[in-house]
């Protein structure tokens, strides 16, 4: 298991620092990006960290890591070259270049080099059918590539190099750019120079040009203020707003209260007139008076000392004896079996070597 480093766990404490002290499990995703950004991958020891430093258990953090494909469960190479293979990109060729990196690599969807270098996936969508087929290396684009241009980028990435993407910044390896994705600034040198739109990209702006279209009052020229500034601005904005607001008119005194009761009153309150309030209804707290994080639990699992008036008959769940490991693999080879890799290649699915694969490593992990 591995052990986070202390600046892992500074760094942590730093990301559960930027929100508010009932909402820390909001932390969880910048948190999973820390510790792949160390280990390369989310592992067992990540989940766990998570879970410690959150205060929440192992599962609930599993299911979000599971959730999004940016979280690898397993070791990752240096660089993720994910190749879309939709529909636009496939019928402009991505499924040949797939299929020729896939080739040359000597590695299938989600599989890495033995050199450790190169993780190839098949991507379903990248979000750039304007530039088809594209590929992306750790996330930035690599647009209109050929069979033959995304071998010449692999094999630079093989080298040691760090070829230049069509558009963006430099590129970094998955471990850099999860410091990044987790909210801390990236201290390469030149990390954030080069780059530059793509042609696609910017064909909006050059027809409003050619057509003298723009937004009214609109000043290219105008500076954009840092973040300092700009807060600053809007304090000295507000506080303008309020030294010219008028002073308030005094309330004019209640008129008293019949003796009669309305009969609306709550236990213990004294009466009020209909004419005081504006209404017949006696005051109520707020149901919502709790996190909504309580609420919801006290909702699903509530006990003896937790009243839950807004979910009568809530039945508390209760599990059943989890399977014996040869019961839940032979469940996983049969499944697998049934749903074989449809015939483009692309997989529709894990064969049972995976499965197999799989449930030994969680096993070791134990």
């Amino acid at each position: 298991m591995s052990v986070f480093t202390e600046e892992t766990r500074a760094r942590a404490r730093e990301i559960i620092a930027r929100y508010p002290a009932d909402r820390s499990r909001s932390a969880l995703l910048p948190l999973l990006h820390l510790v792949q950004s160390e280990e390369g991958y989310v592992s067992p020891a990540g989940v766990e960290f998570c879970a410690e430093v959150l205060g929440l258990n192992k599962a609930q953090v599993g299911a979000v890591a599971t959730f999004y494909t940016m979280y690898k469960r397993r070791p990752t190479g240096d660089y993720l070259v994910s190749v879309c293979t939709n529909t636009m990109c496939n019928v402009l060729g991505g499924q040949d270049v797939y299929d020729t990196l896939a080739e040359h690599l000597g590695v299938g969807h989600d599989e890495t080099t033995t050199d450790g270098k190169i993780t190839l996936e098949h991507a379903e969508c990248l979000a750039a059918c304007d530039y088809g087929p594209v590929m992306t290396v750790n996330y930035d684009f690599f647009d209109g590539v050929d069979p033959q241009s995304a071998l010449g980028v692999v094999e630079e990435l093989r080298s040691g190099g760090r070829p230049m993407p069509t558009r963006g910044a430099r590129l970094c390896t998955l471990k850099e750019m999860s410091v990044q994705l987790a909210g801390f600034a990236d201290e390469r040198e030149g990390a954030v120079a080069d780059g530059g739109p793509g042609e696609p990209t910017l064909r909006g702006l050059r027809l409003a040009q050619q057509h003298g279209i723009s937004v009214p009052g609109f000043d290219p020229n105008t500076p954009i203020r840092s973040k300092a500034a700009a807060d600053r601005a809007a304090a000295e904005a507000k506080a303008k707003a309020e030294a010219a607001k008028p002073a308030p008119a005094p309330e004019p005194k209640p008129a008293a209260a019949p003796a009669a009761s309305t009969g609306n009153a709550g236990a213990g309150e004294p009466a009020r007139s209909a004419e005081a309030t504006g209404s017949t209804a006696p005051d109520v707290k707020a149901p919502d008076d709790k996190s909504p994080e309580v609420r919801a639990a006290e909702t699903r699992q509530p006990d003896a000392k937790t009243a839950v008036p807004d979910a009568p008959g809530t039945k508390v769940p209760v599990d059943g004896a989890p399977p014996a490991p040869r019961d839940a693999r032979a469940a996983e080879a049969e499944g697998a079996a049934t749903n074989a890799p449809a015939g483009d290649g692309k997989p529709a699915g894990d064969d049972a070597a995976a499965q197999e694969r799989s449930l030994k490593e969680a096993e070791a992990n134990k």
